[in-house]
Parts: C-alpha cells; sequence; structure tokens
C-alpha cells in the first residue's frame, strides 16, 4: 500500500466483515458465484431458511417501526409516497401543516394515511437509508459490499392489494421480505441493461405483451426471504391474505455509458472536436453531413486512444463518491472528544468514508467526496495509519512530537474524517 494507493481510494479494499455479513442476508450463495452468475445478470430468489439470519429483517424495520415513522416522527414528503391501482396518489391527500410550531405543510398526517391504506392504497417509505438508524447502517456496510451506493424503501401493502403494475426499474434491487406474504411474477426484460434516461413507461406496451406471456420466476415471497433482481427485469408483487411489508434495497451503480459520458466531456479538449462545421453546412443534409461525420469519428477515435484513465477516474469518483453518505457522526460528542483529546486518545476512520491520499510537492492532499484537505507531506505515514484503523494519537508515525501528533489528530476530527473508537 502507497501513499496513492489506500483503501477507499482507487484500490478495492478487502470487504469489511460487517459488509461481507450484509451481503450474506441477501443471497444465499458464496459472493464469487453471486457476481460472477447473478450480478447484473439473472435473478436470485434465497428462501430465509437459506439464509444466516433466521429470525428475517424485522431488525431492520418492523411493521411497528413504519408505525413510529408515519405517526410520531414528523415525515415530509417525497419520504412517503402511496400508490392506488397502479397510480401514484397527489401528496396535497396526505399531507398538510404539523400544529403549532411546525406550520410546514407537506407533513405527513397520519389519519389521511390510515384512510387511504385501509382503502387498499400502497405505502412507500423512501429514503429509509437516511432517516431509519438500523437501514442506515445497513445500507452502508451492504454498499461497501456491493462497492456501490444504495437507497432503501419500504413496501407497505393491505391484503390483497397490488401497489404497481408491472413495470422494471433502471437499478438492481434486493427485496428483502419482513413482514406477510407477498406474489411475485418475474419475467425477462423487454430492454436488458436500461439507464435511468429509459424507464419503462417509453415501453409499456412492450412490458404489457411481454407480462401477459410466461412468468420466468413466479414465486410467494414469505417472511426473511430474499430475492435480487437486475436491473431491466420485469416485475409485479401482490401482497397475499394479510397485508405485506418489504424493503427493496437499489443499487445506484454506474455503468459504461457513464464512462462514455465522462469521456465525450473529456473530449472537449481535443481541438479538431471543437472545430466549426463548414460554411454553409446544411446539417438537415445526410450527404453534406458525411464527410463531417467521417472526419469527426476519425478525430474522436484518435482521441480515444489518448484518453488518460486517471482523468477519467477524477471524473467518475466526482459522480460516485457523493452518492454514498459515511456513517452519521454525533455534533456533539465529537465536539466533546476534540475538547478533551489528549495523546492517550484512540482514534479510527469514520466509517464508510471515501478517500485518497495523493502527494502533491512538499505537501499531501487528503481528498474526500466534498472537499480536499492539504497537509505538510510529513503528515503523509501519520494520516495513512490514521485511515487505516484504529490508532493511538501518541503513536502516530512521522512527526517530531506529540505536539504535532495532536494538531493533525484535531484537525482531521474536525473534518469528521476521523472519529474516537
Amino acid at each position: 500500500m502507497t501513499d496513492i494507493d489506500p483503501p477507499g481510494g482507487d484500490r478495492r479494499p478487502a470487504v469489511p466483515s460487517a459488509a461481507a455479513a450484509a451481503l450474506a442476508r441477501c443471497v444465499s450463495v458464496e459472493p464469487a458465484k453471486f457476481a460472477a452468475a447473478h450480478w447484473g445478470r439473472t435473478p436470485l430468489l434465497s428462501r430465509a431458511d437459506e439464509l444466516p439470519n433466521r429470525a428475517g429483517f424485522t431488525d431492520l424495520l418492523s411493521p411497528a417501526d413504519a408505525d413510529e415513522l408515519l405517526s410520531r416522527r414528523g415525515l415530509r414528503t417525497p419520504f412517503l409516497r402511496i400508490a392506488k391501482d397502479g397510480q401514484l396518489v397527489p401528496a396535497a391527500r396526505f399531507t398538510g401543516g404539523g400544529g403549532a410550531g411546525a406550520e410546514i405543510g407537506d407533513q405527513v398526517l397520519d389519519e389521511r394515511v390510515l384512510e387511504l391504506y385501509a382503502g387498499g392504497a400502497t405505502l412507500v417509505l423512501q429514503g429509509l437509508h437516511r432517516t431509519w438508524p438500523a437501514l442506515v447502517d445497513f445500507a452502508r456496510e451492504l454498499g461497501t459490499a456491493v462497492g456501490q451506493p444504495l437507497q432503501v424503501n419500504a413496501y407497505l401493502t393491505p391484503a390483497g392489494s397490488q401497489g404497481f403494475a408491472t413495470h422494471y426499474d433502471t437499478h438492481d434491487v434486493f427485496v428483502l421480505q419482513v413482514d406477510g406474504r407477498k406474489h411475485w411474477r418475474i419475467h425477462p426484460p423487454v430492454l436488458p441493461d436500461p439507464l435511468e434516461r429509459q424507464p419503462w413507461g417509453g415501453r409499456a406496451d412492450e412490458v404489457a405483451a411481454t407480462a401477459d406471456g410466461p412468468a420466468a420466476l413466479d414465486v410467494v415471497l414469505a417472511p426473511g426471504d430474499a430475492l435480487y433482481l437486475p436491473r431491466g427485469w420485469l416485475h409485479s408483487a401482490q401482497a397475499q391474505e394479510s397485508s405485506s411489508l418489504h424493503l427493496t434495497v437499489g443499487v445506484r451503480a454506474l455503468t459504461r455509458y457513464a464512462m462514455v459520458e465522462e469521456l465525450l466531456a473529456l473530449a472537449a479538449e481535443d481541438q479538431r472536436l471543437r472545430a466549426t462545421l463548414p460554411f454553409g453546412t446544411d446539417v438537415a443534409d445526410p450527404d453534406a453531413i458525411e464527410p463531417e461525420l467521417t472526419e469527426t469519428v476519425e478525430a474522436l477515435r484518435d482521441w480515444l486512444l489518448r484518453a488518460d484513465p486517471a482523468a477519467v477516474a477524477a471524473r467518475l469518483r466526482q459522480r460516485a463518491w457523493p452518492a454514498a453518505r459515511p456513517a452519521p457522526i454525533r455534533p456533539l460528542a465529537q465536539a466533546a472528544a476534540l475538547a478533551a483529546l489528549d495523546v492517550d486518545a484512540r482514534l479510527a476512520p469514520r466509517p464508510g468514508l471515501r478517500w485518497q491520499l495523493t502527494p502533491r510537492g512538499d505537501r499531501v492532499a487528503l481528498v474526500l467526496p466534498d472537499r480536499t484537505i492539504t497537509l505538510p507531506a510529513s503528515c503523509a505515514p501519520a494520516v495513512r495509519a490514521l485511515l487505516d484503523g484504529t490508532v493511538r494519537v501518541g503513536d502516530l508515525p512521522g512527526l517530531d512530537d506529540d505536539a504535532d501528533r495532536l494538531t493533525l489528530a484535531r484537525r482531521l476530527l474536525r473534518e469528521a474524517v476521523l472519529v474516537p473508537a
């Protein structure tokens, strides 16, 4: 490991045990087999008795937890959507002011939610990876395992109801059945590997026709069961004899097309590709465009052969890193630790924080998702030690005295790069 090849930087580190455990809760095969045979390719059904946590997923979000969110947490849109007969219910039907001191007009009104849910509507709690503690941690750990940012929604469906018609998602999903039973029908894609700009509504007729055919997978999920679906696979789900609660973990993976987009953005550096079309060119005439298209393709090909992987990686980093939040910090406790810091304090890297440590002349740059911290080059060994794992401040290498060690530790605690161990 070097200053330019740290965990959280260009190199994928070994998956931590907590991350491996999070993935094991979702798939019944070994990670290598899941990656080779299913990831982005085919669905995988994992029954509760094939998964390590026989208690299921109620520790992540139970029906009582969902009631807590809907009634006592001052939930606002868009953290709740409601669907009925395949259509979204306008938010104005279930939101309003929160009363004295909370006059915001888009707070969820529990009595309105009850009315709609009792009438057969499906409740969709969105963004739970930001609002519910157990799912904040689970999403971070599972995201570390798959190397991609995640989002988590919960679907609460009354008995016998179906929230959405057959459709496909533009991201992979893990479906975790928490409570009740739900009947899923899965069909092959009408558009393999769709991008976010290619939602199913643009192919509604194809989706409907395919959904009328035989299903690739027709299964009822019971509590503790899990289902992995690659993006593009058609699906519909209907609650059975009782109400159903399941979690959908969406994987917001980058695609090769994202790399193409960044390559094209960088291609603006090439003067040949910035050249103006000839005077008077009729851009509506294919014959007039053909020689310009040929020359443009040649120029683009020449430029692509010289494309700098480091420049592309830097642009992809700007896309990917901000999409996944690191572990929450406690500002008051962090400030107290900062005030009490001494050489015997033990510090650890903030879990889930993405970073790169890069030398820049007589300085070293700690690149974070939203900013870059520059420090004297002599700090590099100590910073690397701090970001590799738990360490005592007085044991930091490469610095002359404890005063320097404390100065560096305070800086990184204040920047929320480190947390008390």
